[in-house]
């Protein structure tokens, strides 16, 4: 069924690119937007991102690579946008194509800035998209692995099954492994949420306490994020699930996790500007944590390692005082 079906990829950046050699293993062809015409240009002459998971080489028979968005969206029925949330909104400015008649997934783990809602959220809200078009891709899933070819984990959510399905197909081979849910928002949350614990866990490093006390933090996060989904969409869920407690520890525990990368940096002393510089890729947790700490004044969850985080990065606080406190509240 998804090999009648057209499909395309909207970012440049190492998760599209992850995406897109997960398509091209199924398909004979996918659009590829980005906004870098020298990534194009090298893409077309080399075969590889010059940027991002250099080593992947692709079939360029197999892409219509384009730095017109408009162009990517008019070509496909289904949309996967894998761009940072920080960068959607304007992104989406540039649409002239209308929507109303695509299919949505979002890659994103991250919140608009603009509008302080999860991407599927955004695209209901603000293109009038109904939920059984909007899909959600969730790891456990380190683009650096798929790269690698290592056996990775996919959870495909949407409101109509037979989406997710095609999706799931699509995008499953011999070492990617998809199954499918029914809990958009939740699993939506969920990646935006263990990005805010991956930089707890990243900051904690960086201060010197060990892996007994990671092993404590993870414990209580996973707590705090079914405590915040269940304010924001009850429903019945298994938060131990890989969508959910396996994306959390694998961005918490992973070396490819740039967002525990940034927290490192914070608690070895760099300031968030300067650890923003250093870093080539963005760190999605970084925005999260104010959208999530805005949200929870409404919703009145027990977030302390969020507020811990915010703390951190938006007050200005010392991180070594406010992890001493924050060690008094787990348990």
């Amino acid at each position: 069924m998804s090999e009648n079906l057209k499909f395309a990829v909207i970012g440049g950046g190492s998760w599209a690119t992850a995406i897109a050699k997960m398509l091209c293993v199924n398909l004979s062809e996918i659009s590829w937007y980005m906004r870098n015409d020298a990534a194009i240009e090298h893409i077309q002459k080399y075969k590889h991102n010059p940027n991002y998971l250099s080593s992947v080489e692709f079939d360029i028979n197999k892409l219509k690579l384009t730095n017109n968005i408009n162009e990517a969206v008019a070509y496909a029925d289904y949309i996967i946008f894998a761009i940072p949330s920080a960068f959607l909104d304007a992104e989406l400015k540039n649409l002239t194509v209308s929507l109303a008649d695509k299919i949505i997934f979002s890659a994103i783990k991250g919140i608009v800035p603009e509008t302080s809602l999860i991407v599927g959220e955004h695209f209901h809200i603000q293109y009038d998209i109904p939920y059984y078009n909007i899909g959600v891709i969730t790891g456990p899933c380190h683009a650096e692995e798929v790269a690698l070819e290592r056996l990775s984990y996919l959870t495909i959510a949407c409101g109509d099954p037979e989406k997710a399905s095609i999706v799931a197909k699509t995008l499953s081979g011999n070492y990617i492994k998809a199954k499918i849910s029914d809990d958009i928002i939740g699993t939506e949350y969920a990646a935006m949420l263990k990005n805010i614990y991956s930089i707890a866990a990243g900051i904690a490093h960086g201060l010197g306490y060990g892996d007994n006390f990671q092993s404590v933090l993870m414990s209580n996060a996973i707590r705090e994020m079914k405590k915040f989904i269940r304010k924001v969409h009850k429903m019945k869920r298994n938060i131990n699930d890989s969508a959910y407690l396996g994306d959390l520890l694998v961005t918490g525990y992973s070396v490819f996790s740039r967002n525990r990368m940034f927290g490192n940096m914070i608690g070895k002393g760099y300031t968030v500007k300067s650890a923003m510089m250093e870093m080539s890729m963005v760190a999605e947790g970084y925005y999260a944590t104010k959208s999530a700490y805005k949200l929870n004044q409404g919703y009145g969850a027990k977030t302390p390692i969020i507020d811990a985080v915010y703390a951190v990065l938006y007050d200005g606080k010392d991180a070594k005082s406010v992890f001493r406190k924050l060690t008094e509240s787990l348990d």
